[in-house]
């Protein structure tokens, strides 16, 4: 097969396999089934077309004539998806890490302590309380760990289902627009910021009214449609049921688990290690205390208090999914269909700003990640650290991806804790993400302008 023909091929199949994805319910077929054959059959096609495809690339050609011993296939499967798998491996490390800790605070019932003094059950202040909260936290937390915190809230804030999923898809908003103006609270943003491209100063300032305009004009377009209050999960009454845990219990879990999911952004700062390292650092650092914590107790309240019992209930279908969507991502990123897109952008549109657009548009629908790393590639030796491109990247990229449900690491936490169809978000959400994205590109952009102007 010719290289245009297998490059056109791969697209097709992404599409197709997004398509399927995006109709799990229709189909009755389960979306992390679909991502992993999705994943799978780009991978083989990129192998069978290898020669097609990759020659193309200098990084195989120098390979090559350095081993011209017939020994590509082999440095195709260990070399580039190994090196692919390891990137990704970080992602599903941090998430299994971070919903643990999230799934042991929840089972000492340390989430009371934020539900107990969130008293109104009025839909529209509610939804004010959440954003906010959820904004701020991702800042200093991270957008996909924050997603995660939210909902094992709203579950203990909200009984009826399709009442909480539309609570649900604001935490999405809030968490990507709150990630969007920290340089720790995503991953694109923390790219930008490691490679030097942004200064931490320079992207707070120049992007946080944005990301506050990103989350703040959905919140009101919503706020007009919202009507009553939300009804309370039924609770069960105290003398039915023994208490799990004691109040210094649940203080220490609750105030030990954010205290280190906190710290993992500090770690890395220290350490330079990856995030994963330092939720897996967290992670073992409260299984320890909570394995002493209850030695002295039963089995039947062990299997529900420890890391031991709490990993039964970790939906590992999220974890899988996220494998393979991005190895799918990872499979056309390695063919060159993400660098030819950037070149595509570069040439056709031109103008800085809409190209930043397109890519929060993009990222939506493709991982935001290796759409941020190859514009950081093209553009690395063209703008200066703290160039507006820059920071209108970062913007756009971190909240572009609230558009879909599938288009950030929150979003994609999100649907597989609260099982919310895809369908559904797209009709009931997608709309007043995409409004608020527009605003803030907009404000930047008036922004700037203003700024080089004065």
């Amino acid at each position: 097969m010719d290289f245009f023909s297998l490059f056109s091929l791969m697209v097709v199949v992404f599409i197709l396999g997004y398509t399927a994805i995006a109709l799990e319910h229709p189909l009755k077929v389960n979306k992390t089934a679909t991502a992993l054959l999705l994943a799978v059959i780009l991978w083989v096609l990129l192998v069978i077309g290898g020669e097609s495809i990759l020659l193309s690339h200098t990084a195989f050609n120098d390979y090559l004539l350095q081993e011209p011993s017939g020994s590509f296939y082999g440095w195709l499967g260990q070399h580039a998806l190994r090196e692919h798998l390891g990137e990704i491996a970080e992602i599903v490390f941090f998430l299994l890490g971070a919903m643990t800790i999230v799934e042991l605070i929840d089972s000492h019932e340390g989430f009371r302590i934020i539900t107990d003094r969130i008293t109104t059950t009025n839909k529209v202040k509610l939804l004010w309380v959440i954003g906010g909260i959820t904004f701020f936290l991702s800042a200093v937390l991270d957008n996909m760990t924050t997603a995660i915190v939210m909902v094992a809230l709203l579950r203990k804030l909200i009984g009826d289902k399709k009442e909480r999923w539309f609570f649900a898809g604001m935490v999405i908003i809030a968490a990507n627009s709150g990630g969007a103006f920290s340089p720790i609270g995503d991953v694109t943003t923390i790219m930008l910021w490691i490679g030097g491209q942004v200064t931490t100063l320079n992207i707070i300032l120049k992007t946080f009214i944005p990301s506050v305009i990103s989350m703040v004009v959905p919140l009101i377009l919503i706020s007009f449609t919202m009507k009553g209050k939300v009804q309370r999960p039924i609770q069960v009454a105290k003398e039915q049921v023994a208490d799990p845990t004691t109040p210094l219990e649940r203080n220490l879990v609750f105030y030990l688990g954010i205290g280190l999911l906190l710290f993992v952004p500090v770690f890395k700062t220290l350490t330079h290690l990856p995030p994963y390292t330092g939720i897996l650092l967290g992670l073992s650092i409260l299984w320890v205390v909570t394995e002493i914590l209850h030695k002295t107790k039963n089995d039947a309240f062990r299997s529900k208090l420890t890391v031991a019992g709490v990993l039964h209930r970790i939906d590992t279908t999220t974890v899988l999914f996220f494998l393979g969507i991005l190895l799918a991502v990872a499979a056309l990123q390695t063919a060159g269909h993400l660098d030819l897109l950037a070149q595509i952008l570069d040439k056709k549109i031109g103008n800085l700003y809409l190209i930043n657009v397109f890519i929060g548009l993009l990222s939506s629908v493709v991982d935001n990640v290796p759409l941020v790393a190859g514009a950081m590639g093209m553009y690395e030796n063209v703008f200066v650290q703290d160039h507006y491109f820059w920071e209108m990247l970062a913007y756009c990229a971190g909240t572009g991806g609230s558009i879909l449900i599938i288009g950030s690491a929150a979003g994609v936490a999100v649907m597989g804790m609260e099982k919310i169809d895809f369908v559904w978000y797209l009709k009931k959400i997608s709309g007043w993400a995409l409004c608020g994205y527009l605003a803030g590109a907009l404000c930047y952009w008036l922004m700037s302008i203003s700024l080089f102007q004065g």
